[in-house]
């Protein structure tokens, strides 16, 4: 009862909170920009990645511990080995510091649209998925549509991040993201091994974005200590 009355606690601050209601972090709420895209510095575009990036791995978190609760109350026991290879591309985590200052901001930013771009479909197919489960937590439809989203703000966060750094060539780096056929199947509890299997590895990967965009803020903004990421 305790961990649940905390869980909705954060339900209500992730979701109703005015920084998880921002619709795109390329939105200029305060400009009247009369039908013509608006302009945003990019310090303030890094922060507003940073947070859409913060909220969403915050949500993915709690989408898997709703996951897990409601298999409970199923009588489902799935279990995600540790190492496993969630997505075909996948884009490793530079763990010591000379690692760190060897990679680029290029490196980053195909990173970051590698990831955005290959959950996407995912996302959107648990949404649709739990909405046939029976008694499905409201709270777990909420997040599965809420992540769906917000991602794809981020997504268009980071194509604006590229045009800025990189300039309009930086395009080229856009990726069309795969669809593992892993997560594609039409039995019953395979598909709900295919929805746990996207949840978990959504929440190690949203992980990873938010750590690359910190680290792009800190080398574009900061620039100091940026190799602490």
């Amino acid at each position: 009862m305790k961990k649940t009355t905390v869980l909705q606690i954060c339900v209500v601050f992730v979701l109703c909170s005015p920084q998880a209601g921002t619709g795109s972090p390329v939105d200029c709420p305060d400009q009247d920009t009369a039908g013509t895209s608006c302009t945003i510095s990019l310090e303030k575009l890094l922060e507003r990645a940073v947070q859409h990036a913060e909220l969403i791995y915050r949500v993915s978190e709690e989408s898997k511990m709703l996951f897990d609760e409601m298999l409970i109350s199923y009588g489902v026991n799935l279990h995600v080995p540790e190492g496993t290879m969630c997505a075909p591309k996948t884009v490793p985590v530079p763990m010591s510091k000379s690692e760190i200052q060897q990679i680029s901001d290029k490196w980053i930013l195909h990173s970051l649209l590698i990831l955005a771009q290959f959950w996407i479909d995912p996302l959107v197919e648990v949404q649709a998925s739990l909405e046939n489960y029976e008694n499905v937590p409201s709270a777990l439809l909420t997040r599965s549509k809420w992540m769906s989203t917000k991602l794809t703000s981020l997504e268009q966060g980071i194509m604006v991040l590229i045009r800025q750094i990189m300039g309009e060539d930086g395009l080229a780096l856009e990726v069309t993201a795969e669809t593992s056929e892993r997560f594609l199947s039409s039995n019953t509890l395979e598909a709900v091994r295919r929805d746990y299997s996207v949840i978990y590895c959504f929440r190690k990967d949203a992980h990873k974005m938010q750590t690359f965009l910190k680290l792009l803020k800190c080398r574009q903004i900061d620039k100091e200590n940026c190799s602490l990421f």
